[in-house]
């Protein structure tokens, strides 16, 4: 069974049990993997590896949004972004840590040799595919950042 459709069960059995969040998320999820489909210049079926990357960015805009409902005093609004973040998160790989990130961010320093800034890019090129969907590209980029400085 692909990931798509285990959202479209999901949301069935959330549909039956009422369970108002967790189905109001994954039709979410849905339109955005359907959105994701068609918006190129032919429609496509997303393998589940983009089905991830799509439930990836939604989670982000949770957590972004979670974190400015509650830097404008608005707690409620925040609670709500943050079951959506719940819900999304059960559907993503497990995430990294700091020092697992920063162990590969060391191992591919070690790996292309890179000395300095100069060679970020080339760094953030090799550690990308071993991170890809378990860690935020922020998080990332700041090891890089700490392990060239």
């Amino acid at each position: 069974m692909t990931l798509k459709e285990t959202l479209r069960t999901d949301l069935t059995a959330a549909m039956k049990a009422r369970d108002t969040t967790r189905s109001a998320t994954l039709r979410m999820a849905l339109t955005s993997v359907t959105n994701a489909e068609v918006a190129g210049d032919t429609a496509v079926e997303l393998d589940d590896d983009a089905v991830l990357k799509v439930l990836a960015k939604e989670a982000k805009k949770r957590k972004e949004a979670a974190t400015a409902y509650r830097d404008a005093n608005r707690p409620e609004l925040a609670d709500k972004e943050e079951a959506e973040l719940a819900v999304l998160e059960a559907y993503l790989p497990q995430q990294l840590g700091d020092d697992e990130v920063q162990e590969l961010v060391r191992q591919a320093v070690a790996e292309t040799g890179a000395t300095g800034m100069a060679q970020m890019g080339l760094v953030m090129k090799t550690v990308q595919p071993l991170v890809a969907g378990r860690a935020d590209g922020a998080k990332v980029a700041a090891a890089v950042r700490a392990a060239l400085a």
